[in-house]
């Protein structure tokens, strides 16, 4: 004899193990369902009763993963998959807002104009001509430029390694490598076309909230 638990959590029983046998083959028991054997205390699932295996029906194996899927983890592993160019990003964008910064403090302070000149005895004017520009005015515009792209980029990286806003994850992946607007372009060039190249697996793309 035997007593279950139904869907409802009403239990029912004592029942017969042909009366059960009855109810798995009209479905209102399957595998899942707390059986209690006469003269036990415990609750197991029907599964687990071999004097039923015959009547449940058979589990189909699971469908083969799709060809490239991540299996396992998928989460897990697209999270690992982007954490390493973001942190590429994040440590140069770091490194180029800090000269940046330096470079800045130098000009306002005259030390950018005094190293113009003892370049410009020895380089050509064309060069000359270019220091001047970046010791100027302008200089200090194209770098507080550069900083503030450059914590636009880092937010994006944050953003990436938590695998939200592929959008987002993307485009600072370009701007990253873009010269004259990325602070760090040339560190930056092929980390970016690296987290270009990992964004866009479906199997990492899949995640992204």
């Amino acid at each position: 004899m035997y007593k279950i638990i139904g869907a409802n959590q009403v239990e029912y029983g004592p029942i017969t193990a042909d009366q059960l046998r009855a109810w798995i083959a009209e479905g209102r028991v399957n595998a899942q369902t707390p059986v209690q054997a006469e003269g036990d205390t415990t609750w197991k699932p029907l599964s687990m009763f071999p004097e039923f295996a015959a009547a449940l029906p058979a589990t189909p194996p699971p469908a083969p993963a799709p060809m490239g899927a991540v299996t396992g983890d998928g989460r897990a592993q697209a999270l690992s998959m982007v954490s390493g160019p973001a942190i590429g990003l994040i440590v140069a964008v770091s490194i180029g807002i800090a000269l940046a910064v330096l470079g800045i403090i130098m000009q306002l302070f005259g030390m950018g104009m005094a190293g113009m000149s003892s370049f410009g005895n020895t380089q050509n004017a064309e060069a000359l001509k270019m220091m001047q520009m970046m010791s100027g005015g302008l200089g200090i515009v194209i770098r507080c430029v550069g900083i503030l792209v450059g914590f636009f980029i880092i937010y994006g990286c944050i953003k990436m390694k938590k695998l939200e806003n592929h959008g987002l994850s993307l485009a600072v992946s370009i701007v990253a490598m873009l010269p004259c607007l990325s602070p760090c372009c040339c560190i930056g060039l092929p980390i970016g076309i690296w987290a270009l190249v990992v964004l866009n697996k479906p199997e990492v793309k899949q995640y992204f909230s």
